[in-house]
């Protein structure tokens, strides 16, 4: 008779290897699987610091208000949404926003504000010993450079940095910063001042114009007005305004893009603060 056939196994057939096995993930790290997408999960770096505590060394908020921002979906890092406060980044390397405004973990970059005084030079050193910024700063502030300049006797709001990216594009021509004058001179103003400076003053540069013009006070023989223009020139607004007849007796600088004087006392350095320089930086891509 013929021999019956081996009966068939229903289970799998063994393996013929074992199988790999994977160490477990750190509880944190199990935490964030589960819980954040997958692009959460790859910004993820176990040796760096809880996302809400680099906030907080940021000077952006508390660890508490920080955890409430990342909750609302209000902090990105590296271009993706984070949600859970596990997350860890590398302050060194990761690209943060809040609300999208980047924030500085960059502990190596500084940013202050000076309110130069009249007669004091744009410069860090003069050779001719003359009073410059140099004069002004504390111990290890050295190393900064200012943003742009100021003649010798125009006033008012300087940056400075060591941030040479943000210098760049404060400075150039193609990010139209806006910048903020207070100009006394002599009143009352001629008829059609403000439309022509408006349209156009013609230099022997070219064309300058003010992106806007307000008159802000008038006394007997002088008159205060504040202007806005994104130029850069040396000493443009003296230079238009001697043009149209109505000489600088005394320029101030009150503002750069969203940066304010305010009440700063002349002759005083002050940093920046979070927001400050979030919004600045924003202002020119960064």
């Amino acid at each position: 008779p013929r021999a019956r056939p081996e009966p068939r196994s229903r289970g799998r057939p063994a393996p013929t290897c074992p199988p790999t096995t994977r160490p477990p993930a750190p509880t944190s790290a199990r935490r964030i699987r589960r819980s954040a997408p997958h692009s959460v999960w790859g910004i993820h770096d176990e040796s760096g610091e809880r996302l809400q505590k680099v906030l907080a060394a940021a000077g952006v908020a508390s660890r508490r208000v920080s955890e409430d921002l990342i909750a609302e979906g209000r902090v990105e890092v590296d271009g993706v949404v984070v949600t859970e406060p596990g997350v860890r980044v590398d302050p060194a390397t990761a690209v943060i926003r809040v609300d999208g405004i980047s924030v500085q973990t960059d502990v190596t970059k500084q940013y202050f504000v000076f309110n130069k005084p009249r007669g004091v030079i744009s410069t860090m050193v003069d050779p001719e010993g003359r009073p410059s910024i140099a004069t002004y700063l504390k111990p290890g502030q050295e190393h900064l450079f200012h943003v742009g300049r100021l003649d010798n006797e125009t006033e008012g709001l300087l940056i400075l940095t060591n941030d040479g990216e943000l210098a760049n594009r404060l400075t150039h021509p193609s990010y139209e910063v806006p910048k903020t004058y207070v100009v006394q001179t002599r009143g009352p103003l001629a008829k059609g001042v403000s439309n022509r400076l408006r349209e156009g003053v013609e230099l022997e540069d070219g064309v300058a114009q003010v992106d806007s013009f307000k008159l802000v006070d008038s006394t007997p023989g002088h008159v205060l007005v504040e202007v806005v223009l994104h130029s850069g020139k040396n000493r443009i607004v003296r230079r238009m305004f001697q043009e149209i007849g109505h000489p600088v007796e005394r320029l101030v600088r009150v503002k750069v893009g969203p940066i304010l004087l305010g009440d700063q006392k002349q002759g005083t350095v002050r940093a920046l603060n979070a927001q400050e320089l979030g919004h600045l930086k924003a202002l020119v891509g960064l």
